[in-house]
């Protein structure tokens, strides 16, 4: 089994004072990856490990030479997104590759990596700030009784509005046969009945939910 790459990588990186020396990985003509660090071939997936986990690295062309780290990093963000993991809206999309060749192209790398570095000096504030914010703004208990409580104003709603329960066995009730007013004063009536007892009920369920917390 494949090491993790910190594990294999601690302590390989060549030194230099006090900066470690990125890792060179050669890619052959075949596509293979090889960690010249730890003598072994590795794969995309390995290698975005190496960035999740701050492992710097580059990336030349076995035969030539050729520093191709901007392409195999651009490889491993296409894998990602196949997965599922997208990070790079549409639109954004659109709108970079409309750059290339524009007259401002030579102003977006400096503005997207700058504004990275911002972002990552702020993500442990970002995360602390999920943390306290929303991670326990509804916890799993209160979740499900929530869940419980819909379920049944739903029922309840559903049953007065209906005529007739869901289920029922009995034989289908004739179309009701168009009268006067007095059948319109009655229907209004009921209508207004049936408003307040859904509105106690509504009361009723949020009296209890205060309660259970």
């Amino acid at each position: 089994m494949m090491a993790l790459p910190g594990e294999q990588n601690k302590g390989d990186q060549a030194k230099t004072g006090d900066k470690q020396a990125p890792v060179r990985i050669k890619k052959y003509a075949n596509r293979r990856l090889y960690n010249t660090a730890t003598s072994s071939y590795v794969t995309l997936d390995y290698l975005a490990q190496m960035v999740r986990e701050g492992l710097d690295f580059t990336v030349e062309d076995a035969k030539s030479g050729e520093d191709i780290t901007r392409s195999v990093l651009t490889q491993i963000i296409v894998e990602e997104e196949s997965k599922g993991q997208n990070m790079l809206p549409i639109n954004f999309l659109r709108q970079l590759i409309s750059l290339y060749g524009d007259n401002l192209q030579f102003l977006v790398p400096g503005y997207l990596e700058k504004s990275m570095e911002s972002f990552a000096t702020n993500q442990d504030q970002i995360r602390q700030y999920m943390k306290e914010n929303f991670a326990n703004v509804l916890p799993l208990d209160r979740l499900e009784e929530m869940s419980k409580q819909n379920m049944a104003f739903f029922q309840q709603a559903m049953s007065m509005w209906n005529p007739f329960k869901v289920g029922s066995t009995g034989p289908s009730a004739p179309e009701p046969k168009a009268e006067g007013g007095a059948k319109g004063g009655e229907e209004l009536s009921d209508l207004k009945a049936q408003m307040q007892a859904l509105q106690r009920q509504l009361e009723q369920l949020t009296k209890a939910g205060q309660k259970a917390d």
